[in-house]
């Protein structure tokens, strides 16, 4: 395959993981302003979108750090280039559809020095800058970030019980310019990411001078990539991230928010490669715990640790298979792309069976794959069944009547008024309802007018039918 052929492959495999970085990543700036209702979810996903698209053109240093600074870029192929990008894609759609909120740049990270390394050996890798830029930021941002926003917390709610009323609406209205700023900040980070695996490639296909910085068009592309991706949602992860470790109120939201934002931005201008991902988690995690500990979800929490953990290795196992096979030549470079497309088509397929959407993102604080998920049966007050034929039980019916637990009886009924005089009789044949009073004696009373308007009350007989029963006269 021409050398300009398989550049161009490779760089539209670049923007295709930069789409999947945007919804997998867009729970980190909207996950906490949805949950707590400062934003629409669509709303939410479009705002992001354009702070990641503004945030991506206004610096490139992580996307040199990406380009000559953990691999020895005189040493990189195409061939590994794109065998990275290719563990990178799919470990973000399988976090995606486990709806666990992983570090897209740690898994390009992971993809492409797993191909570099079986390609090329450890002398391809920088083990210095993979260390001072990827693993003690990795390391050490959700410690400060957790710790900032529990401070935040803290303060915001000792604020909050002093104020008026109107602190809450206050603090909603600050979340939402602060959700905006993490936005803003993840495009700055994560947006160059994709501009540096872009140069690296034209840097390997001799299309671009080493050590240069990358090109308008290729900013320009990255920034709305990912803006793209961002703005399709991601609602799986940002299921988990608004909902699975906690259940998060506006002044928590505010402060988790504004504390990842200054962790991001801090990051980037030292051109540190640092996962958005892991900070905000450390904040949201951060700000449970600055309300109280017992609301943290552990569980939720310690699989997204499992899965921090597993980001760079299989990541890079996934990265040294690919880069083997698209070595072969033509054939095993285009087994590659089946391969990629297929999973993605697998894993698309398999999303279906639990779907989350903007309509349903903050019905439940867990993601299902395979099992169904529970749907909670609404209940009246007193215990029947609620559905529209039977919104409620009259007056003198309790829920253990036979009656109650028919749903197509006891239809917005209305108790009879009286009538002054004597009452009209009942039926000899028809027995009054268990539980109810009987009816007047018939010997003093007048004769049933057949015109007269009678009242239905739904009554089960021996074979479970219904039947009339007269009630009295309405005036």
């Amino acid at each position: 395959m021409p050398i300009e052929a398989m550049v161009v492959v490779v760089v539209i495999t670049a923007l295709v993981f930069d789409f999947t970085n945007g919804f997998h990543d867009s729970a980190n700036a909207m996950a906490t302003a949805v949950a707590t209702g400062a934003y629409k979810p669509k709303r939410a996903v479009l705002l992001a979108a354009v702070m990641n698209l503004i945030g991506a053109c206004l610096s490139t240093e992580v996307a040199r750090t990406i380009s000559h600074g953990i691999v020895d870029d005189s040493l990189v192929t195409v061939e590994m280039v794109f065998a990275g990008l290719v563990g990178a894609i799919l470990w973000n759609l399988v976090t995606w559809l486990l709806g666990l909120p992983s570090s897209s740049s740690h898994a390009m990270f992971g993809g492409l020095i797993g191909a570099v390394v079986v390609m090329a050996g450890v002398s391809g890798i920088h083990p210095g800058v993979i260390l001072s830029k990827i693993l003690l930021p990795a390391l050490v941002a959700p410690v400060v970030a957790g710790v900032a926003s529990y401070g935040a917390t803290k303060i915001a709610y000792r604020s909050f019980r002093d104020a008026s009323k109107g602190s809450k609406k206050r603090f909603r209205t600050g979340q939402r310019a602060s959700s905006l700023m993490v936005a803003l900040a993840h495009g700055t980070s994560d947006g160059q990411k994709t501009m540096g695996v872009i140069t690296l490639v034209l840097v390997a296909g001799g299309m671009q001078t080493p050590g240069t910085a990358p090109h308008w068009w290729v900013i320009g592309a990255a920034g709305l990539a990912i803006a793209a991706g961002t703005y399709s949602g991601g609602w799986r992860i940002m299921r988990t991230m608004g909902k699975g470790m906690a259940d998060i109120e506006g002044p928590q939201g505010f402060a988790a928010e504004t504390s990842a934002m200054a962790a991001i931005l801090a990051s980037s201008h030292f051109g540190f490669g640092l996962s958005t991902t892991h900070v905000v988690s450390g904040a949201v995690m951060g700000t449970g715990l600055g309300r109280t500990p017992d609301q943290v979800r552990w569980n939720t929490a310690g699989r997204m640790g499992i899965g921090w953990l597993m980001t760079l290795p299989a990541s890079a196992l996934v990265g040294a298979g690919a880069a083997l096979l698209a070595h072969q030549g033509v054939w095993g470079f285009g087994l590659v792309v089946a391969i990629l497309v297929a999973a993605a088509g697998a894993i698309k397929v398999i999303s279906n069976r639990n779907h989350v959407s903007s309509d349903n993102v903050n019905d439940d604080h867990e993601v299902r794959v395979f099992g169904k998920s529970d749907k909670a049966i609404p209940t009246t007050t007193q215990g029947a069944l609620a559905t529209p034929l039977a919104p409620s039980l009259p007056k003198g019916i309790t829920p253990e009547h036979p009656l109650a637990a028919t749903p197509l009886v006891l239809t917005r009924l209305k108790k009879p008024k009286s009538k002054k005089g004597k009452p009209k009789p009942v039926s000899p044949h028809q027995a009054p309802l268990p539980g109810l009073a009987p009816p007047p004696d018939p010997v003093d009373s007048d004769p049933v007018d057949p015109a007269a308007p009678v009242d239905v009350v739904g009554r089960a007989d021996s074979e479970n039918r219904l039947e009339p029963v007269a009630g009295e006269e309405r005036p």
